[in-house]
């Protein structure tokens, strides 16, 4: 990746008071567990390097104690590294002194917890319009940003109530409205939605979406949810004991994992709407088994797979991006395929 936005290299966070002997032995190849037994140190995240594009929404995932909170509150040092670098933009937040990593949070990052962190003595208005207030805007200028970021979550009619007459969902759209009122480069989003209901929880992601095609910020977006991750995620990062053990595209993910811990993600939920005409292939036949008849591109997707090649008796040429024929289809591997896609529901 050329220019990343956001570029993370060798990053740890070792809770502790002496974290030389821990780092050495994380060096030397040593498990978080073995850490904690020989120092007492919990290591929260372990040697994490990636990179993310400007616009791009990267989605940490892994189960509870697997660093990706913690990673995101590194990017912003709301947790200060133990070693490593963050840099954005070229500019290596790891090193900033204190006052001007304030400047640069208030002016380029906003975060949105799972919590709502409304403040209950305050109206719709004033909550959206805090980030504003702390940076010194005047009160004008930052009720008009505030009122504009609340008509994008579609609340400005509820400018004046307070949060306890909110719904969750409402609650969680001020929240976003707040991060989204100081005009952030950076969004980090920190299971965000997961305290909602099912329904609201995909109308925030929706939300979200709707907002990023015309924004295009720069967000990370933690979640335990793989559907969440899979919906929003332009590429997803997958950690285990503070390691980052696999990161691609939705697709990368789901056909390619890197190991077992990632495949029972995927338990419960149906990754066949991931596949593509490249994923069908059957493996008894090759490029010379097709004879003209019918000819996919390779990203076509197994909806409209299906569609030709379950409505005619012979092979469905897949071809690639220069045209050139990477096998064929048949009825029975795209069958095959949907059913080894199916047991993992």
């Amino acid at each position: 990746m050329t220019n990343p936005k956001i570029s993370v290299r060798n990053l740890y966070k070792i809770f502790g008071s002496n974290i030389d002997p821990a780092l050495k032995m994380l060096s030397e190849g040593r498990s978080k567990d073995e850490v904690f037994a020989k120092t007492g140190h919990v290591v929260g995240v372990n040697k994490v390097s990636f990179d993310v594009a400007a616009g791009e929404i990267y989605v940490l995932m892994g189960l509870s104690g697997s660093g990706k909170s913690t990673l995101i509150r590194l990017i912003n040092r709301l947790v200060e590294p133990s070693s490593g670098s963050i840099n954005i933009d070229g500019e290596d937040i790891a090193k900033l002194p204190q006052p001007e990593l304030v400047k640069w949070r208030r002016k380029r990052v906003a975060m949105v917890f799972q919590s709502f962190a409304l403040m209950p003595h305050r109206n719709v208005l004033d909550n959206a319009a805090f980030g504003l207030e702390m940076a010194g805007t005047p009160r004008k200028a930052r009720e008009d940003r505030a009122m504009e970021v609340l008509r994008q979550v579609g609340l400005q009619t509820y400018a004046a109530k307070y949060p306890s007459q909110l719904s969750g969902g409402m609650q969680q759209r001020v929240g976003l409205a707040r991060a989204l009122a100081v005009d952030p480069d950076i969004l980090l989003m920190d299971e965000a939605f997961s305290a909602l209901d099912p329904l609201k929880r995909v109308e925030m992601q929706g939300l979200m979406l709707d907002l990023q095609r015309e924004q295009q910020r720069t967000v990370l977006f933690v979640s335990h949810d793989l559907e969440e991750a899979l919906r929003i995620g332009t590429r997803i990062a997958i950690m285990e004991g503070g390691n980052l053990v696999q990161e691609g595209t939705a697709h990368q993910i789901i056909t390619q994992p890197a190991n077992d811990y990632v495949r029972r993600f995927f338990e419960g939920v149906d990754t066949s709407r991931y596949l593509t005409a490249a994923d069908l292939l059957d493996p008894g036949l090759n490029g010379h088994s097709y004879n003209g008849g019918p000819r996919l591109p390779w990203s076509t997707t197994l909806p409209e797979a299906m569609k030709i090649v379950l409505g005619i008796d012979q092979p469905v040429g897949v071809f690639d991006a220069t045209d050139q024929c990477l096998g064929c289809i048949s009825a029975r591997s795209l069958l095959a395929k949907m059913s080894q896609e199916a047991r993992h529901v």
